[in-house]
């Protein structure tokens, strides 16, 4: 089953970087940005989570929290989180379920080679528990932007 725009966002409950565990339910009244992404420390994934940093007090100033989310456990997310100074929370996707519910997990191919991997998606959900925008296979350097953008003219 798809999702789509309006739908109420699978609920989760997965711990970030530091252990604490972050639930969405319990986000309702704030605007949730949740990102999916292959992996800590590859090129792409560095500038979408520098990207999102770089931008993080306009999000807060419009009551949005913003999560990374990828497979990989806390000490990867840690060092990630530390080496570029991240200002919000990574979570821990390590089995995939969370990424499988949103849609973002799935069978990638390279050079001929098939595998399983993160989806680079996008999820805006809004204060009510609902999916307000999706984003799918974005474009990492610029993405961040434009979801900024969008949410600056309430689109």
């Amino acid at each position: 089953m798809a999702l789509n725009i309006g739908d109420c966002a699978p609920d989760f409950s997965l711990s970030d970087t530091n252990g604490n565990v972050v639930t969405l339910s319990a986000l309702k009244g704030k605007r949730v940005i949740l990102y999916f992404y292959p992996r800590d420390n590859t090129p792409g994934c560095t500038k979408e989570a520098c990207g999102f940093r770089d931008r993080y007090d306009q999000f807060q100033a419009h009551n949005t929290l913003i999560f990374g989310v990828s497979t990989d456990d806390a000490k990867s997310h840690q060092k990630f989180t530390e080496k570029f100074e991240l200002n919000f929370p990574l979570l821990c996707d390590v089995d995939a379920t969370v990424a499988t519910a949103y849609e973002s997990y799935g069978k990638k191919q390279m050079m001929g080679k098939e595998y399983m991997s993160i989806f680079r998606n996008t999820f805006v959900i809004g204060a009510d528990g609902n999916i307000e925008k999706i984003y799918r296979l974005v474009k990492a350097e610029l993405h961040p932007a434009q979801v900024l953008e969008d949410i600056l003219s309430g689109g």
